[in-house]
């Protein structure tokens, strides 16, 4: 049956994912985006109605949700700054409110695996009080509630991937002795589809999780066996807090210390599945569900095929500035710093629009590593993302991809990038690079940073760096266009190989 649905979050992990699925059930789906220009690159954008607005506006959330039959709500604030309590339970009465209001047949949540009776997280408790603010809302609902999410590109696959490969030895807190019940990310999608249409007697939440009750620590040693590793011997310590267990996650994994904390806040408990009542619900796939290692083999297989459909890299990072770049007669007024660069190549346009499509991960920037690495570091001890952070692709880009502590805001493929800064900075800024093809052949190049400080300590900044601009900014623009010259000079060499 073709229902019509609505997707929050689609923007997100999850959500990027079930979009698809949904559309190949045969369903209409409707996304609600904050910031629609950030699916304008997705495969599916043009088979679905994008709707802008804010779950924190009741009137954007009556707007998206009329004449809907189901709403999966995909949205949660893991890491967000001040209460996000608070803020996660006015959205979800916002949602459950404007569903009934609309006559919304249901409501279809995906929520955290947790333990009965004991005194949960910030995360976890925030995630359960959502599912019964939904369920209380008279409109009937599914919860699903999940663990660990194994798949390509999500949080926790990368903070076992990257915990496992960085250290020999591990030297860990005591949650890697909880019993933990990760499921595939195939499965929570096949889970996700099902609800539009399954069969509710009441509304209430399910447990859901793959075949594997494991400890954390034989997670890592899992990966580990998967990734041709040797197995890490583990040592639980007791003296990490989950604080300072962050801190320390922080620094050998990409994941940055405001999602790495509540993450482990939530370890700290054993969560698995207290029943199985879901099979009656929604049966499992007639194959199975999949094992631990074959979900991790197939993960690992995706990101090294290059296939990672979404990532935990591209959430929006909670406190980075959001807000585009103003146009520049906007500025007048305003205190404004530039650094701007021009270079002609003998390169043509399209081999320097690769090398510039193709900055940040593990290209890097073209200038200075050191200077980047350092400015990495800092980042990420002061709570921010820093360079480990990558990028999904390693060749393409998409309105709405994190580059390092990057993201991409704008983009005209084949001509240019802009990049908004989301590292720790006082103020906001940007980057632009730009292939134009020059008047008498080649090409040309222009670079611009664009620094809107705030305060006193915004201006300090600024010229407290000014004097590595002429090595990071020039040297960028040097090594840019002259490696779209070498590129230009293999693809020739190349061509005559070809034809000799």
């Amino acid at each position: 049956m073709r229902v019509h649905v609505l997707v929050t979050g689609a923007t997100g992990y999850i959500g990027g994912r079930l979009v698809p699925r949904l559309l190949a059930a045969g369903h209409e789906v409707r996304v609600l985006a904050r910031r629609p220009e950030r699916l304008r690159d997705v495969p599916w954008r043009g088979e679905v109605e994008v709707v802008e607005g804010d779950l924190l506006d009741p009137g954007s959330v009556d707007a998206a949700v009329e004449s809907v039959d189901v709403v999966y709500y995909l949205v949660h604030s893991m890491g967000g700054q001040g209460d996000f309590e608070a803020t996660e339970r006015r959205i979800a009465e916002n949602v459950a409110s404007a569903a009934r209001r609309n006559g919304v047949s249901r409501l279809v949540y995906l929520g955290g695996l947790h333990p009965e009776g004991e005194r949960l997280s910030r995360h976890l408790r925030s995630r359960a009080q959502v599912g019964e603010v939904l369920i209380a809302s008279g409109v009937p609902t599914i919860v699903l509630q999940a663990g660990v999410i194994i798949g390509s590109g999500s949080t926790s696959f990368e903070m076992i991937r990257h915990l496992t490969e960085v250290l020999p030895y591990m030297p860990a807190p005591r949650w890697v002795r909880s019993f933990i019940q990760p499921i595939a990310v195939r499965d929570v999608l096949t889970y996700l589809v099902a609800a539009a249409e399954a069969p509710l007697e009441a509304s209430r939440a399910f447990d859901i999780g793959g075949p594997d009750i494991l400890r954390y620590g034989q997670l890592m040693n899992g990966y580990a066996v998967e990734a041709g590793l040797p197995q890490r011997p583990i040592a639980a310590l007791p003296v990490l807090t989950p604080w300072l267990a962050g801190q320390w996650v922080n620094l050998v994994t990409p994941i940055p210390r405001r999602i790495a904390v509540p993450i482990i806040e939530s370890l700290q408990f054993d969560c698995v599945m207290r029943d199985h009542d879901i099979d009656q619900v929604i049966p499992p796939p007639s194959e199975g569900l999949l094992p631990y290692r074959v979900a991790v083999r197939l993960a690992l297989e995706r990101e090294r095929a290059g296939e990672v459909e979404t990532s935990w890299r591209n959430a929006e990072v909670a406190g980075a500035p959001s807000d585009p770049l103003p146009s520049d007669p906007d500025w007048a007024g305003h205190t404004v710093y530039l650094d701007e660069r021009e270079r002609r190549t003998p390169a043509p346009v399209r081999e320097l629009w690769r090398v510039i499509e193709g900055v940040g991960g593990e290209n890097g920037w073209y200038s200075f590593p050191l200077a980047w690495a350092v400015r990495g570091w800092v980042d990420k001890l002061t709570g921010g993302v820093g360079l480990r952070r990558g990028r999904r692709d390693p060749d393409t880009l998409h309105v709405g991809d994190a580059v390092d502590f990057w993201r991409v805001e704008a983009i005209d493929r084949g001509s240019f990038l802009r990049l908004r800064a989301e590292m720790r900075v006082p103020g906001r800024a940007w980057l632009e690079l730009e292939a134009r093809s020059a008047p008498d052949g080649g090409a040309e190049y222009r670079q611009r940073a664009v620094f809107f400080p705030k305060g006193l300590s915004g201006r300090l900044y600024w010229w407290a760096i000014f004097p590595f601009h002429g090595i990071i900014f020039a040297g960028m623009a040097n090594r840019i266009t002259a490696e779209a010259e070498a590129e230009a000079e293999a693809a020739r060499v190349a061509h005559r190989v070809d034809e000799d």
